[in-house]
């Protein structure tokens, strides 16, 4: 990050030198402009971020979420990479997950910007059973989706929002995506059930 200020100060006053020595010999307004717009351009180039550094952002962006202390398996965290602005995107139950997340991101080393767009489900009784039924039947009971249940990052998230629900998160295969949206409507008094949980790559 050093490197790109230093020379962004360089581009910077060896463009404002030449512009001072067109204007001493008399050049005319019309190259001044010139100028002052080759000035502008090789900074906004100079302010874009390369594509091995948005790699590297996208990696500490998701590991620095993984390690909030309340992100858990009825949140949902997702996040878009804009050369140094970070967007954070998804549900989660507690607001202090929602202001720990922004933080956490802002202190990356080149971050300019964090856009919180992250939402804080409404508190409700009715959504809190919802949630433990949801998690029953999707994982207990000999349910052959238990193994995605299990380890500090569960590999499905159950988002419930006034008694909708959303399975959101990574599965093996096909057939398990197709068990979770049948046994997620397994819970009653549910008004519907969103199934976006993504397949991995084999």
């Amino acid at each position: 990050m050093t490197t790109r200020t230093s020379l962004r100060l360089k581009i910077g006053i060896g463009l404002a030198a030449v512009a001072v020595a067109a204007w001493g010999s008399g050049a005319s307004a019309v190259r001044a402009q010139s100028l002052a717009r080759q000035g502008a351009q090789a900074q906004r180039g100079a302010d874009r971020a390369s594509p091995k550094y948005e790699t590297w952002l996208s990696g500490q962006v998701r590991h620095r979420l993984l390690m909030l202390p309340w992100y858990g398996i009825f949140d949902n965290l997702e996040y878009q990479i804009r050369g140094h602005e970070v967007i954070l995107l998804g549900q989660v139950v507690r607001p202090v997950t929602k202001s720990d997340a922004a933080g956490t991101v802002k202190g990356i080393e080149g971050v300019t910007r964090v856009v919180n767009r992250i939402e804080v489900l409404p508190p409700s009784p009715f959504d809190d059973q919802i949630r433990r039924a949801e998690y029953r039947s999707l994982f207990l009971g000999g349910s052959p989706l238990f193994r995605y249940s299990l380890g500090v990052h569960p590999a499905i998230h159950i988002i419930v929002d006034r008694g909708r629900v959303s399975l959101e998160g990574e599965v093996d295969s096909r057939a398990d995506r197709d068990m979770a949206t049948i046994r997620a409507k397994l819970v009653p008094n549910v008004f519907s059930v969103t199934n976006d949980l993504r397949v991995a790559r084999t």
